[in-house]
């Protein structure tokens, strides 16, 4: 694991000296990112000055699980969004020689363009995030809590990009099939689960366990109960999802990477 850890700061270095060598065009891509993303909770800020809740949630609510979802699907994007390119790397050729380098082949495909300006989404959920946690009756176990949903959804979404980026060893491209549950399921989260129907809610927790990245722990942090009356442990079972995903993801990985034959296979 240390070797890998090295070997993706290497990697990433890299492409970030690389990216440096023309400043203007960083800063300028920085911050229309940073401007970008933060337009979606403006839009939840609008909506809220003609309404006083939204599912039985109030904006600061909502800051706390868009803030939430944002820093989970912000540092997986950063470290490992690039795997959504996996198709294009089998096309071109570009896996093969990877393979025949010393380092593992899972950290040169996500490593692979790393791109700093992306941390620009990091800030922006982590100021909405803050803003919203002022607003918390914080507790030593609620604070534990949120540490593990951070790190926990950070990881759900690192699986999710990573498993459904496989599907591309059998297909010649299915991002946007990806794209759907990645960012698609980020958009979900950025709301109270309650304004879908509970058979969703079930979809979201027991088949794709996306609630797991923020709407559980975020009902343990702010004292509610759940209004669909699954079990409570459901709260605080975050890293057992993770768990059960890094186990699902490298299963899919290897078995994805032994299919492989070499480009157009």
């Amino acid at each position: 694991m240390v070797d890998a850890a090295v070997a993706y700061y290497r990697i990433g270095a890299l492409w970030v000296r690389a990216s440096m060598a023309y400043p203007a065009s960083f800063w300028m891509m920085a911050v229309g990112s940073f401007l970008m993303t933060g337009l979606d909770f403006v839009g939840i800020w609008i909506l809220f000055r003609n309404v006083d809740d939204l599912g039985g949630f109030s904006l600061t609510e909502i800051g706390f699980l868009y803030g939430a979802t944002g820093l989970g699907i912000a540092f997986a994007d950063l470290f490992v969004g690039r795997v959504e390119r996996l198709g294009q790397m089998i096309r071109f050729g570009r896996l093969d020689t990877m393979m025949t380098k010393p380092v593992p082949l899972i950290v040169q495909v996500c490593a692979d363009e790393f791109a700093l300006r992306r941390f620009a989404r990091v800030l922006q959920a982590t100021i909405v995030f803050t803003w919203a946690s002022t607003y918390v009756d914080w507790t030593m176990p609620r604070a534990l809590v949120a540490v593990e949903m951070v790190v926990s959804g950070s990881l759900i979404f690192f699986c999710l990009f990573v498993s459904l980026a496989c599907l591309q060893f059998w297909t010649a491209d299915s991002s946007e099939a990806a794209n759907a549950f990645t960012y698609g399921g980020n958009t979900i989260t950025q709301f109270p689960l309650t304004v879908f129907p509970s058979e969703i809610v079930k979809a979201l927790t027991f088949v794709v366990p996306i609630a797991f990245v923020n709407w559980y722990p975020a009902l343990f942090i702010l004292g509610r109960e759940d209004p669909f009356g699954l079990p409570q442990a459901l709260q605080v079972a975050s890293p057992v999802a993770a768990g059960v995903m890094l186990a699902v993801t490298a299963l899919v990985w290897r078995t994805g990477v032994r299919h492989y034959r070499s480009t157009g296979s």
